[in-house]
């Protein structure tokens, strides 16, 4: 079943460990597929190294494991709970990224200060409250905290993104990676200014009608 699905979520799992975004086993993608509503996501515990697409597990919307020899990742709840509140989404990306997940260490979101985040996210990276570990609260959390958008962290634990395919969701957390780490070297020489809403609004708006190849 959804062998297509299963190669790109497989992809971009391994599109993480080749970024840095991920070691060992940590992290995941996942992708939901629109006609059945079924979600593609990384086995729990499995290595980067050792992945294939016909390790992929498979379930639905209500957490049974309908396909894959090993058990889904053990954030497959949080996955679920995301597509449940969220018909937008058909991607999700999860990670323990360095710089990003130092903010979330403090509780702090990022700021639009950079043109990549407004460009992409059309605001700032919020940081969420505290997440009981388990599915519930923390997607309750993110979903919380995310207020329509694509991109939060979850205070103490990493970040999530969200976008209309898992290739999104993943391209998203790269650029979100990147975007911390200078945010953060900006502010070892002191305060940053934060982009007017007015501009990270432009900024979105330019951006989604010229990036890509679409005219």
């Amino acid at each position: 079943m959804l062998e297509e699905l299963k190669a790109v979520v497989c992809q971009q799992n391994l599109e993480l460990s080749k970024a840095g975004l991920a070691a060992g086993s940590g992290g995941n993608v996942s992708g939901r597929d629109v006609d059945s509503g079924l979600v593609v996501i990384k086995p729990s515990g499995v290595n980067y190294s050792q992945l294939t697409p016909g390790l992929m597990s498979i379930v639905d919307l209500q957490g049974n494991h309908v396909e894959g020899d090993l058990k889904p990742s053990v954030d497959t709840g949080i996955h679920l709970y995301i597509y449940q509140k969220r018909e937008d989404v058909n991607g999700i990306c999860h990670t323990h990224s360095p710089y990003a997940t130092s903010f979330a260490a403090r509780g702090e979101r990022i700021p639009a200060v950079l043109t990549p985040i407004t460009h992409i996210l059309g605001r700032d990276v919020p940081c969420s409250r505290y997440a009981r570990p388990g599915h519930a609260d923390t997607g309750a959390a993110i979903i919380e905290a995310a207020e329509e958008g694509l991109a939060v962290l979850v205070k103490a634990h990493g970040v999530f993104t969200m976008g209309r395919s898992a290739s999104q969701a993943t391209s998203i957390a790269m650029y979100l990676e990147e975007a911390a780490k200078t945010v953060h070297l900006a502010m070892q020489h002191g305060a940053v200014e934060e982009l007017s809403l007015e501009e990270i609004a432009r900024c979105h708006k330019w951006f989604g009608r010229n990036y890509g190849q679409i005219r």
